[in-house]
Parts: structure tokens; C-alpha cells; sequence
């Protein structure tokens, strides 16, 4: 016998998981569609060449790689960002823009697993291409604060910074050149000690006084006024790093003009991003429960990644909700549904001379726009109903050979166990009109 196993890092969704997650995504595509983003769909599979180098040395070593039947090198997407540079660089003759798009699929990175990281995990990407407007920039902000909002999330806090102003530190300090290196190993602060990642940056080279500088900056908290006010001296002589701050300073005044309660938004010079395309806003969203979880939704402004596809200039900017992390944060909290089954009603079997009367009762009740689950077996009724409760149905509908008879019914909400009986005497609109009625008032 085969031993029924999936590998590290995969997983299996069992229908409450994967129910769970299918609301999120609808509450996403509304939310997305609300702000104009249109759907698109990508290969899973690309050429190596359009994948590799394009976000850090890191995704490059977690990259899923090989070679196919044709011989060509080829490689598993590890974001959905990457794959739309390219398809911009395909089409955007045809698109036009700025062109709003968003993605929602799965991507691939070999990486260590751990609480909330996967290796097979989906994304939901929306992004703006062609604009290097800031009402852009802004709008990735109020997408990401309606987003969580929508999912029923109200404690989180969107922590922005630029990587302009963090580039416009390095160069004061005289380490332009050092940039990469650098801004990844800050990016790790949250998840490694300020120790251990002062000590990282000393391997790199860097001299003491520009590590305390970097961590110093790095660690400043607090109202985004005093914090951009004590940025500011830091990146004094450097026209990027004076960029960066006044963008910033627009992007929170936007903001607060757009409703943004201003717990929710601050600015965090912490935050660098992992990947290597960034170059201006970017943003890291945590629940305020579990901060340490990391980040549920992240992106930021992207200006060149596609002219490694194309001569024609597509700057871009967005946002990624990572929805598994999501609901392994909400299951933690306890936060997530039981429900098995995305029924609202339950049809109990009683009578197998009947069974083209249920069918017609339960065709009669989806076409109301109702889902209904219908029993194959005519079991005993007990077991049916124990079956529906344990899925999760909030109701079941009990019509047996003397209801028949009688033009009677029982609707019987599960949780309660408080039963109605309705008189609908075989007219299917009634008792149709009646189900609906019972679903919705509870």
C-alpha cells in the first residue's frame, strides 16, 4: 500500500479550510473590482530567464526549476508580480494605460517552512501599471485598509515606509553601493533580533557608527509626524532621501483625507521589503494580535521591473494579500468557521417512493437561490440530522409521507433545534417563499 502523504510544505484544505478561504476571495474580487481592478489569469509555468533575477538572491535559491519535455529551463512563479511585468511588457499595447489589474493564484517557493510560511500558498495580487502618479501610491494604501475591513479584520496597522528615504540614509553614510545587501538585512528586523541583525550587517562590512545609525532609524516609532520629523535630519543632503520623505508625509495627509483612522496607519522605517524591484512606498500590514505572525498583505511601488522585458516605460505599484498566512492567523485567534458545507438548507430523505417530489422541491429551492443539500439515502431521520449538523447546516427541512398528505412541512434550525411547521398544500411557491423567509430571519 502507498503511504497517503503530502510533502513539507504542501497541504491538503479540508472544506471548512478551503470554504473559509473561498469567502476571503470573494470578498476580495469585491473589494478590487469596487476600486476599478480588473481580473487576469498567468501560466503557473514560465521560461527560468523571466523568473530568475528578478527578486532577491533568496527566491532565486527557493525558485522550483527544471527542464521540460521541449528541453527548454523553465520555472514555478514564486509571485504573481513578476509574471505580470511580463504579461504588461506582451500587452500592454492592447491594455492601454495605467491598467488596473488583480491576480489570485497559487505560487510556488522551496523555503523553510514555519508558522503561517508555505511553500504551495496563494496570493491576491492587485497593482496599477503605467502611472508613477502618487494617487496610485495612495490608493494601494486604501485598498489594503477596505480589504481587511471587508473581511471583518478591525485590529491591524499598515506600516509604510520608502525605500528612497532608506536609500537616501545610505548615501549620506557613503554606502549607495551597499544598498542591496543592506535593505535586506533590515528587513529582517521583527523576525531577528536587533542584535543579530546588527551583527549580519557588520559581516557585511559596514562600520559600527553606520550600524547604530541604520538601527537607530530603523527603530524610531511612534505619531508619523515625529517620526518624519526625526527621518529628516538623517537623509539631510540627500535629494532621494528628501523624495522619499515628502512622500511619505503626502501619502499619510491622503490618507486621513480618505477616512484611514490614524491607528491603523504608521510609518515604519523598518520596513524594507525582501525583494530587490522595489523602489519607493512600500508597506507591511500586521494584525495587532499577532504581531509576531508577520505580514498579511505587503507591496510597494515598483518603477523598472518591467523594462527588463520591454524599452517601453511601466512603472507600477501594489499590494498582495497573503490569505494562507490570513487564515492561519484567524484560526489561531479562533476566528474561523466550523462549517463544512456551504448549504443553507438540508433536505431530509424520508420516503424513497418521493424522491421525484424532493427533487423538485429542492430544484424549486436553488432556483430561489437557495443551496440545498439533499440526502441520497433514506436513512433514519436522526442520522440525517446528525450528519447536517455536524457539516454545519443551519437548517433542515423535514417533509415526510403524512406531510405529504397533509400540504406540511418542518423547518428545523439546527442550532436551536426550534422547529416551524409550514402549510404550503403542494404549492412549491409557498413553501419556497416560506424556506427563505425562515433562512433569513435567522
Amino acid at each position: 500500500m502507498i503511504e497517503p502523504r503530502t510533502l513539507k510544505g504542501f497541504r491538503d484544505h479540508l472544506p471548512a479550510q478551503a470554504l473559509a478561504r473561498e469567502r476571503i476571495l470573494d470578498v476580495a474580487r469585491r473589494v478590487y473590482r469596487s476600486y476599478g481592478f480588473a481580473p487576469i489569469d498567468t501560466p503557473a509555468l514560465e521560461y527560468l530567464e523571466i523568473l530568475t533575477g528578478k527578486g532577491s538572491e533568496e527566491t532565486d535559491k527557493q525558485l522550483y526549476r527544471f527542464t521540460d519535455h521541449g528541453g527548454r529551463q523553465v520555472g514555478m512563479r514564486f509571485d504573481l508580480t513578476v509574471p505580470f511585468a511580463r504579461f504588461c511588457a506582451q500587452h500592454i499595447a492592447t491594455l492601454g494605460t495605467p491598467f488596473k489589474r488583480y491576480h489570485m493564484a497559487t505560487v510556488w517557493r522551496g523555503e523553510n517552512t514555519q508558522r503561517g510560511r508555505y511553500r504551495e500558498f496563494m496570493q491576491c495580487d492587485f497593482d496599477t501599471i503605467g502611472t508613477t502618479s502618487p494617487v496610485a501610491d495612495l490608493e494601494m494604501v486604501l485598498v489594503v485598509h477596505d480589504l481587511l475591513r471587508a473581511i471583518g479584520i478591525e485590529r491591524f496597522t499598515i506600516c509604510v515606509n520608502d525605500r528612497r528615504v532608506l536609500g537616501g540614509v545610505l548615501e549620506v553614510l557613503g554606502l549607495t553601493g551597499r544598498s542591496t545587501e543592506v535593505l535586506r538585512s533590515l528587513d529582517k528586523l521583527g523576525k531577528a533580533t536587533p542584535e543579530a541583525v546588527a551583527e549580519e550587517l557588520g559581516g557585511h562590512g559596514l562600520p559600527s557608527e553606520a550600524v547604530g545609525r541604520l538601527l537607530g532609524m530603523a527603530q524610531l516609532a511612534g505619531p508619523a509626524a515625529d517620526v518624519l520629523a526625526k527621518i529628516e535630519p538623517l537623509v539631510a543632503g540627500s535629494a532621494t532621501g528628501q523624495a522619499g520623505v515628502a512622500a511619505l508625509r503626502a501619502l499619510m495627509a491622503g490618507a486621513t483625507a480618505a477616512g484611514v483612522p490614524g491607528e491603523r496607519l504608521a510609518v515604519d522605517p523598518s520596513i524594507a521589503r525582501g525583494l530587490d524591484y522595489y523602489t519607493g512606498i512600500v508597506l507591511e500590514t500586521f494584525l495587532d494580535e499577532l504581531p509576531t505572525l508577520g505580514s498579511i498583505c505587503s507591496g510597494g511601488r515598483y518603477d523598472n521591473l518591467a523594462g527588463l522585458y520591454t524599452k517601453q516605460a511601466l512603472p507600477g505599484v501594489g499590494a498582495s494579500l497573503g490569505i494562507d498566512r490570513l487564515l492561519a492567523g484567524l484560526e489561531e485567534l479562533g476566528r474561523l468557521s466550523a462549517v463544512e458545507t456551504p448549504a443553507d438548507v438540508f433536505l431530509v430523505f424520508f420516503d424513497e417512493t418521493r424522491l421525484a417530489d424532493y427533487l423538485r422541491i429542492a430544484a424549486a429551492l436553488r432556483a430561489a437561490g437557495m443551496a440545498v443539500e439533499f440526502f441520497p439515502e433514506a436513512k433514519r431521520v436522526g442520522q440525517q440530522l446528525k450528519i447536517a449538523a455536524k457539516r454545519g447546516v443551519p437548517a433542515a427541512l423535514l417533509v415526510g409521507s403524512d406531510e405529504f398528505v397533509a400540504g406540511t412541512a418542518q423547518f428545523k434550525h439546527l442550532a436551536t433545534q426550534q422547529s416551524t411547521t409550514i402549510d404550503w398544500h403542494g404549492d412549491l411557491n409557498v413553501l419556497v417563499d416560506a424556506v427563505h423567509s425562515l433562512i433569513v430571519s435567522h
